[in-house]
């Protein structure tokens, strides 16, 4: 007979599961000078009914943290491993290391594995093109060895970029795969459809807008637009649903139109560019998690759509390659604050975001312009050190501290860079330019933020400092 505190937990647990679209998962990154706890963060997951969770790696305290949790956990393999999991002995230790090691009861409840991240790229010039499918193939044989085939699959995230329609039919229905990669491609569905592996792909509708101004706006939401795209009579109003499509025709010409599709990640980032604010992800979400609860699906793929919204916390320590919005694709902040009160549900239960809690921050220190300094001849020199070790990219155009003066910005920086060292009094002087305030420099629109305490609300891990270091701000801000 089961007790009544256990009963209680499982309707808690039944409970909380109604906060949430069914199926619904995130992508917990971890690419940030600053990390709140693993424990702080699977916290948040339950927390919000957040079911299934889609990782980078397979970083040991996140497994932990997400041991006994109940959660589905998609592990992953980087891109720079790929060519080492080409040796299936290393593909084997990998597998044992980061699979079997955690399958018992009470583990960790992982249901795929990731090979790569978007490998194929065009940005990439071909770099992992020859070491995916066998690192696919090659972990997919490792599980079946170690007997967990039957419920652990393999998949590779891909890019929306490895399909297109031609330009003379510019419609989902003509959806192919890209000419160059078009074999390889023919490779892995066969390899994931035999396998009885899903097709993962990322579609980013805010990217559609960040790369070509004259993208129409309304098309990147579900709310609606004055032209749909026609295609045989079948209405799109907009860019998922056309994208997502396109993947469906895509697999359908190669013979495996009815090959399980999970989207690996979609979102809308808050800061960094002219389109990306709170207003927009907020608008943006309301349209698609509303479908997603009611199983709205594609034209061409009605019915339930397995989704990873991308992401869950912000990220500070990204490379800003492909835009400074980057760092900011959260629908919590870097301190695990919801961004805005969106409801996860998409029933319009009211059941807004739960934020992370016990959360430790440094002191109420911020580090300001001086305005009485005197030789400012190295002002720019020392905004771009401030920017190169620190995150400055809500200081670009359109971003949320864009409309700050000349003062304004270096403060932004210095203090930035001040939090970044762990409010180290050292760390705030820039040749006499800078000084520590007690005094909340923000202002309405620009959050002058103070970090989360290490030493309490997170760890700092050397290979995250070392991304930090060698990305470089895209602008000089002062």
């Amino acid at each position: 007979m089961m007790g009544k505190g256990r009963f209680l937990r499982w309707v808690l647990v039944i409970v909380m599961m109604g906060w949430c679209v069914e199926g619904l998962g995130v992508n917990w990154g971890t690419q940030a000078t600053h990390q709140l706890r693993p424990d702080t963060v699977v916290q948040m997951l339950k927390d919000n009914g957040i079911q299934k969770v889609k990782l980078f790696d397979a970083d040991e305290s996140s497994m932990d943290a997400l041991a006994g949790s109940g959660i589905e956990v998609m592990v992953a393999i980087p891109n720079n491993m790929l060519a080492e999991m080409n040796d299936y002995d290393r593909a084997l230790q990998w597998v044992k290391k980061n699979v079997t090691r955690y399958n018992f009861g009470g583990g960790v409840n992982i249901k795929y594995v990731a090979v790569g991240n978007e490998p194929f790229l065009r940005s990439y010039n071909g770099s992992f093109l020859n070491t995916t499918f066998p690192a696919l193939q090659n972990i997919q044989n490792a599980l079946n060895d170690a007997g967990l085939g039957d419920s652990i699959k393999v998949t590779v995230p891909l890019n929306a970029d490895v399909y297109e329609s031609p330009q003379n039919n510019p419609v989902p229905s003509a959806g192919i795969f890209r000419p160059e990669i078009s074999g390889l491609m023919t490779q892995i569905v066969q390899f994931l459809a035999k396998n009885g592996a899903p097709f993962t792909v990322n579609i980013y509708p805010f990217l559609s807008l960040y790369a070509n101004d004259n993208f129409p706006f309304d098309y990147a939401f579900f709310d609606g637009i004055a032209n749909p795209i026609d295609d045989n009579g079948i209405s799109y109003t907009n860019v998922f649903d056309a994208n997502f499509d396109t993947l469906v025709s895509a697999l359908k010409a190669l013979g495996y139109g009815d090959l399980p599709i999970l989207v690996g990640e979609v979102g809308w980032p808050t800061d960094g560019d002219k389109n990306a604010n709170p207003a927009n992800a907020l608008r943006f979400y309301n349209g698609l998690l509303p479908r997603l609860a009611a199983n709205k699906g594609t034209p061409l793929r009605p019915g339930f759509i397995e989704v990873y919204l991308f992401g869950l916390i912000d990220e500070d320590a990204k490379s800003v390659a492909p835009g400074n919005f980057e760092r900011h694709w959260g629908i919590f902040g870097y301190d695990g604050k919801p961004k805005f009160p969106m409801d996860l549900s998409g029933k319009g239960q009211n059941k807004l975001l739960v934020g992370a809690q016990n959360v430790h921050y440094l002191d109420p220190h911020w580090c300001m312009f001086n305005p009485d300094a005197q030789d400012l001849s190295k002002l720019a020199d020392n905004i771009n050190y401030a920017c190169t070790f620190a995150d400055c990219t809500a200081l670009g155009y359109g971003s949320s501290c864009n409309n700050l003066d000349a003062n304004g910005n270096a403060s932004y920086a210095f203090n930035m860079y001040f939090q970044t060292q762990d409010q180290n009094y050292m760390a705030c002087n820039f040749d006499g330019l800078a000084r520590i305030t007690t005094s909340n420099i923000s202002t309405p629109t620009c959050n002058f933020i103070i970090q989360i305490n290490p030493s309490k609300s997170s760890y700092l891990r050397p290979s995250v400092v070392a991304v930090l270091l060698l990305t470089l701000p895209l602008i000089l801000f002062f």
